[in-house]
This record gives structure tokens, C-alpha cells and sequence, in this order.
């Protein structure tokens, strides 16, 4: 694998970090199976990139992609709070609508913005290759999400936006809104993945409406790996192994498809994909069977 190669990779993984701690929020926090991602994703990147083309600051544009992706994700959980559609359904209903949305927004299926100025052109020119730049600009916005994040997770609203996740009946008993902390932390979660569309349209330079294919299977793989390789209690860093996850798969997605020994092409995207899913889901249950052999084994003594 090649420098340019390594970083690319590194970078991208950033990238969907933010949807991987996006789907930490709604699928773990909020147990709330939500697929509204797949066209939140491509809704943020296609604002963003309309606003940049009309002369938009660049850190605008990406706080109106993240608000376009509040919204999306508001409009999934209003089916299913207010009109009792169930989660699943409601977020395929959402996602389904925001493909014609997105062509609505853009005009046509793909925007360039190769002649345009993103969030990463000041940082252009510094005596630091570009391939290095991008990773680092797109590092720092991470970083800062995820401590905002977690700060807020620790606040006595996301403190009661979590109890409804693990019990939304005992939470509504202790007086808490579920129905609030449900629309917020869809909104909260659509939104990091709009972001996420808008620095993926900034950092490779273009908007697609079908960007967003598949974007939940990655954000859910992420998650997976990162609760694999680094298990932990804690929020914060559980918000930190999801970061770790994403750039970890697609580490292990390069390098497969760079490997000239496997014989793996780009079109071999999907089922590499697929695989490493498979793989961080069976790993954490062959690991735990193993630990009960073990344990039992050490008690027969």
C-alpha cells in the first residue's frame, strides 16, 4: 500500500467516523434502528456542495449540510413518535423520500467542486503535502465532535436522553420526555451524518445522490470493530472506538482491495465489505465462547 494510498484511506476513515458516532448515538444510546442515514449522508454532501458552488463560506455550508441531516432525522422520528410508524419503517420511508430530495436539491445526480474553496484550502500550501493536510484538518473537526459529544452525553439531558434508550418506561416514570430525547438524539445523530456528507464533498470533491448506498453498513461496521478491538465501559471512549473502528476498516478495506495476492478489484467494494462485517460480528462471539471454555475449564481443576 502506498503512502498517498495509506493516507487516502486514513482520511476517509475520518470521514465516516462521524457517521459511525452518528449510528453509536440512535443504535446504542437510543435503541433506535435507523437506516434514515443512507439519505442523510448524500443530503448533506448535496447542500453543501449547492452552497459552496453559490459562493457559501465553506464552514457554512457544512453547518447547513448538518442542519439539513437535523432535519431528515426529525422527520423520521416524527413518524414514528407522533403517527406510531415503527422505527425501522419510518427511517426507510425517510430514506427512500431523500434520494428524490437530494436530486431536488443538486439539480442533477453529481456536482463537482473541484474549482471550488472548501474548509481545507486555507490549509493548502503550508509546505504540507495535500494528502497529509486533508487527514489532519478532517482529524481536528473529529476530535472536536466527539469531546462536544461526549460533554453533552454527560449533561443532565443526555443523561436522561440515555435512560431512554435503556428504558424508556422507566425513564417516562421518572418524569423524563421521551418523545423529546427521541426527536433530539435523531436529530443529533442525522445531523453528524450530514456533516460527514459535507467534508466527504469537500475532501474528494464532488456530491452524488447515490453516495449514501450502503452508508449505514459502514457506519454499523465501525461501530462493531471499534467495541472489538477496543472494549470499554466508559462513554467517551466507547465515542473514541468508534473513531478507531472506522479508520480500522478502512485500513483493512485498502488494504484488501490493494493486496495483488488476493486478486481483489474497486468492484469488489460491497463484498469486502460484507465480509469484515461478518467477521466483527462472529469475532466478539468466538471470543466470549472461548473465555467460557476457559473459565469452565479452570473451575473443573
Amino acid at each position: 500500500m502506498s503512502e498517498i494510498a495509506l493516507f487516502g484511506a486514513v482520511e476517509i476513515g475520518l470521514v465516516y467516523a462521524l457517521v459511525a458516532v452518528g449510528v453509536f448515538l440512535s443504535f446504542r444510546v437510543l435503541d433506535f434502528p435507523d437506516l434514515t442515514v443512507d439519505g442523510s449522508f448524500p443530503l448533506g454532501a448535496a447542500v453543501c456542495a449547492v452552497l459552496l458552488i453559490a459562493g457559501v463560506n465553506p464552514w457554512l455550508a457544512s453547518l447547513a449540510a448538518a442542519l439539513a441531516g437535523a432535519a431528515a432525522g426529525l422527520v423520521t422520528a416524527l413518524l414514528n413518535v407522533r403517527f406510531k410508524i415503527l422505527h425501522l419503517l419510518a427511517s426507510i420511508l425517510t430514506m427512500i423520500a431523500l434520494f428524490s430530495v437530494n436530486l431536488r436539491v443538486m439539480g442533477r445526480p453529481n456536482v463537482a467542486l473541484l474549482m471550488q474553496d472548501t474548509v481545507l484550502t486555507p490549509f493548502y500550501g503550508l509546505g504540507i503535502p495535500d494528502h497529509i493536510v486533508r487527514p489532519l484538518v478532517v482529524l481536528v473537526i473529529v476530535a472536536a465532535v466527539v469531546a462536544l459529544l461526549a460533554r453533552f452525553l454527560a449533561s443532565e439531558f443526555g443523561l436522561a436522553m440515555r435512560a431512554t434508550g435503556v428504558n424508556a418506561r422507566m425513564a417516562r416514570a421518572q418524569g423524563i420526555d421521551t418523545d423529546a430525547h427521541v426527536y433530539a438524539g435523531i436529530a443529533l445523530s442525522n445531523a453528524l451524518c450530514g456533516l460527514a456528507g459535507a467534508l466527504f464533498a469537500q475532501t474528494n470533491g464532488f456530491a452524488d445522490v447515490t453516495t449514501g448506498i450502503g452508508t449505514i453498513v459502514v457506519g454499523l461496521a465501525a461501530v462493531i470493530v471499534g467495541e472489538t478491538v477496543l472494549p470499554a465501559r466508559g462513554l467517551a471512549l466507547m465515542l473514541v472506538g468508534c473513531v478507531a473502528g472506522s479508520i480500522l476498516y478502512r485500513l483493512a478495506v485498502q488494504f484488501a482491495l490493494s493486496a495483488d495476492a488476493i486478486g481483489l478489484q474497486a468492484s469488489d467494494l460491497n463484498l469486502v465489505t460484507a465480509l469484515l462485517v461478518a467477521v466483527a460480528l462472529i469475532l466478539p462471539r468466538l471470543k466470549a465462547k472461548a473465555g467460557v471454555r476457559k473459565t469452565g475449564g479452570s473451575a473443573a481443576r
